[in-house]
């Protein structure tokens, strides 16, 4: 029986957000849009990515997506059902820059124009990400991330969409997961660009972080009332046992995937233990003076994605973690790839990931308490699931309870003087995984892929009650 059941049917909340609390959901532009070589669009690391043979599982690619590119007004009157006060999405630089820099396609811009236009006249906030890993394969072929001159011109690329939209949004984000698009792009392979080179995976991470400064400078200079957000994906992190190695694991993976990424960007420096565990990979030659100072420069909100927790070992021979990479992919872990992840014996998603409410509200506190104050976003949060469509609806009950576990641990962090402002569900809509292909649904709306016909799943008309309400009926039963 849901929560909804049994209450009693006063609408009132017992666990209110506060006024002016964001709810919202997210996309990100390759996954959704579709149309990929229409109206001067430029080829993206992606494009590339998954023509080669055993990249994406079954093969599958993003040419076509849910065809957002040209229903995106249907799109968002789904948004506008459902309630949401924000929506996040990202731009695609080579729809903007064909070849990352130089000549802008009026045409990119125009449909990112449109699509800001339908959602404030639905009463929906744009809270627009920058980068959400589609990087122009013109700018991949001058080396990529790992190249310093790459997050010159994101910057460039920053200033551009700001100048074209920064009447209308006053939301931005610089980079989502810097993490990702280093250590599965550049040493893991599992992400485009495909390449395996973890000396240059950690030279990508450091120009990633330089870029989201660079931008945060961009902008600054444009629009001293933009508010502007960094986006980061952290993980709540156990060590198998107490064991030595176990928690030097937990160390050394808190410290790659958390510590290195919020320290350079709200403490202006990468911590010295991180920085001992990858010599070995590479020295730091590509640091250069000034780069943490501008990668520290002041933003208004640090964005948060939670999606799980992991437990992990140093001990040899330990096995592998259920949430492996679909394909043939190496380790996203440079010099720690002797760390396995072990099932901590939690009830898991679809993508073989843990369920752990629990973990957010430790990392929000952690945030809250070691870093310098910042007001924080959820910007990801949501789970897959074998959804199945019957009798014309879909109810995904187990997602539903996700969203609604992390949302009462949100309420808790709230009432504990955490300053949380606001929560995006991942994803609006089921969407082009990555290297899973189709085959893994995140949506609070499912897609039939061969029509694009939209069904809301019960996870959305709960979220919608949610909204309206302002918050939650009361304890779960």
């Amino acid at each position: 029986m849901t929560t909804q059941e049994t209450q009693p049917q006063t609408g009132i909340p017992a666990l209110a957000f506060p006024t002016g609390f964001v709810w919202g959901a997210a996309t990100s532009a390759y996954q959704i849009e579709g149309s990929t070589d229409v109206d001067g669009r430029g080829t993206s690391i992606w494009d590339t990515f998954v023509r080669q043979p055993g990249r994406i599982l079954n093969g599958e690619n993003a040419d076509v997506a849910i065809d957002h590119y040209r229903r995106y007004r249907d799109d968002v009157a789904v948004m506008a059902e459902l309630g949401l006060t924000a929506y996040r999405f990202s731009v695609s630089w080579p729809r903007i820059m064909p070849d990352g820099a130089g000549t802008v396609n009026q045409a990119g811009l125009d449909f990112y124009r449109r699509l800001v236009d339908e959602l404030l006249a639905n009463g929906i906030e744009p809270w627009l990400t920058l980068y959400h890993w589609d990087l122009p394969q013109a700018l991949e072929d001058l080396g990529g991330w790992p190249a310093r001159d790459t997050s010159k011109r994101f910057a460039d690329f920053a200033a551009c969409v700001h100048q074209a939209l920064g009447d209308r949004v006053k939301q931005w984000s610089t980079v989502n997961e810097p993490w990702c698009a280093a250590f599965l792009g550049y040493s893991s392979g599992e992400h485009a660009p495909g390449r395996r080179e973890p000396a240059a995976s950690i030279r990508a991470a450091h120009h990633l972080n330089l870029a989201h400064g660079l931008a945060v400078q961009a902008l600054r200079a444009q629009g001293a009332d933009a508010r502007i957000g960094g986006s980061v994906n952290l993980y709540a992190i156990s060590p198998a046992s107490d064991d030595a190695a176990d928690l030097d694991a937990a160390r050394r993976i808190d410290g790659l995937q958390n510590r290195f990424f919020l320290d350079a960007l709200l403490k202006g420096s990468y911590p010295e233990d991180v920085l001992a565990d990858l010599s070995a990979v590479t020295d730091i030659d590509f640091i250069q003076d000034g780069d943490m100072e501008t990668i520290s420069t002041p933003f208004d909100t640090l964005m948060v994605n939670y999606y799980s927790r992991f437990t992990v070992s140093g001990k040899p021979g330990g096995a592998a973690s259920a949430a492996a990479a679909p394909t043939g992919a190496g380790s996203p872990w440079p010099g720690n790839e002797h760390v396995s992840f072990v099932n901590g014996g939690r009830p898991v998603t679809s993508m073989g990931w843990e369920i752990d409410d629990l973990g957010l509200y430790e990392v929000l506190q952690r945030v809250a308490t070691e870093y310098p104050s910042i007001p924080l976003v959820i910007s990801e949060n949501g789970a897959a699931f074998d959804d199945v469509v019957a009798d014309g609806s879909v109810d995904d009950q187990k997602r539903l309870a996700y969203i609604e576990a992390h949302l009462r641990t949100c309420h808790a962090a709230i009432e504990a003087g955490i300053p949380l402002k606001g929560y995006f569900a991942w994803s609006l809509m089921d969407n082009f995984e990555w290297a899973w292909g189709y085959g893994k649904r995140f949506g609070l709306v499912y897609v039939d892929y061969e029509s694009q016909r939209r069904t809301p799943k019960a996870s959305a008309f709960w979220y919608a009650d949610t909204i309206r309400r302002g918050g939650l009926l009361g304890p779960a039963e």
